[in-house]
């Protein structure tokens, strides 16, 4: 099959064996797949990772291989999207939340699992997740840095009264800040560096500023997406005393963290990762997220080269690859 993989570079081949589904497992044939930061961090050494890239996709159902006396809640052509962390059939993990902490777990296309940069990969029946109808295969794509996103608001309690600002402008801080809009009354405020990007907030009705004239130590919660090693100290300034700091970043390398002042501002950190698939798919299904002005290009998997290239340029937000 063909595949985009990561070895001591990026290669595209045509000759990638295809995948058979393990005891308790499914092979999708991938129609769509996403580029995000993270996968542009393993290209730089995140997680040491070698095989298939790719974890953000939507595809169809072709093999199942269900456990002996277990009934598939997917079936073969069901369009489905899954979530990233693959846990071992005998796991004591029982439901995402517990798999995305599971210290056996492998993660799609980041951690010892090939990935959905493919014409085929392959997942756990359980992570699977249907499709709505009436949500097309560019939004779903989406499904889980949305999830990712919507991870926040399980985390973070925000009250009506909090000033809250999401610092990035970003793929996954223009998720996070609609989410943040949908879901929570708050005072809410987008910062970032680049125009463009915040138009696409203020057109949702979400404030945007510049970084430059973000005020400092006024917010009670923070949500830092800039994927910048610099984001952690720039969101600690912006945050009041005892505020609120909820890290969605990952990157290669490590950041500068003024670790003093964490203790004397008292503040409070969460670490933020993987999300509730249902909650995306039901934003999206319900029209109250809109991901289709975070989409800036799309290649064919052919020239995936040609679109990591375009989605490492200033100003790009979401490049689309087209698989099937």
């Amino acid at each position: 099959m063909r595949a985009l993989v990561v070895a001591d570079r990026l290669i595209y081949r045509e000759d990638y064996p295809v995948p058979q589904p393990p005891p308790g497992e499914a092979r999708i044939r991938v129609v769509r797949g996403g580029i995000c930061n993270t996968d542009l961090e393993i290209l730089k050494g995140y997680f040491g990772f070698r095989g298939v890239l790719g974890h953000e996709f939507v595809g169809v159902v072709e093999a199942l291989n269900p456990l002996p006396g277990t009934t598939p809640h997917v079936g073969i052509g069901d369009r489905v999207v899954g979530e990233i962390n693959c846990v071992p059939c005998d796991s004591p993990a029982r439901n995402a939340f517990e798999r995305a902490q599971d210290p056996s777990r492998d993660t799609l296309g980041i951690d010892r699992r090939d990935g959905a940069f493919a014409d085929y990969t392959v997942l756990p029946i359980v992570n699977l997740h249907r499709v709505p109808e009436h949500v097309s295969d560019d939004e779903a794509v989406f499904v889980e840095p949305l999830a990712a996103a919507c991870q926040v608001l399980e985390q973070a309690h925000i009250k009506p009264t909090d000033r809250v600002a999401v610092l990035g402008d970003g793929k996954l801080g223009l998720l996070c800040a609609q989410v943040i809009a949908a879901a929570a009354p708050c005072d809410l405020t987008v910062i970032g560096k680049h125009d463009c990007k915040l138009a696409i907030a203020r057109e949702r009705g979400i404030r945007a500023v510049h970084i430059q004239e973000a005020p400092l130590r006024a917010f009670d919660v923070l949500v830092e997406c800039t994927g910048s090693p610099a984001g952690f100290e720039h969101a600690r300034q912006l945050l009041r005393p005892r505020g609120t700091l909820v890290l969605k970043s990952t990157y290669h390398g490590l950041p500068q963290v003024n670790l003093t002042m964490i203790v004397v501002d008292e503040i409070t950190i969460i670490g933020s990762r993987c999300g509730p698939f249902p909650a995306a798919l039901r934003l999206l299904e319900q029209r109250r997220v809109d991901v289709r002005p975070l989409i800036h290009a799309r290649y064919p998997l052919a020239e995936g080269a040609q679109a990591f290239e375009h989605a490492q340029r200033p100003g790009v937000l979401k490049v689309l690859l087209d698989v099937a």
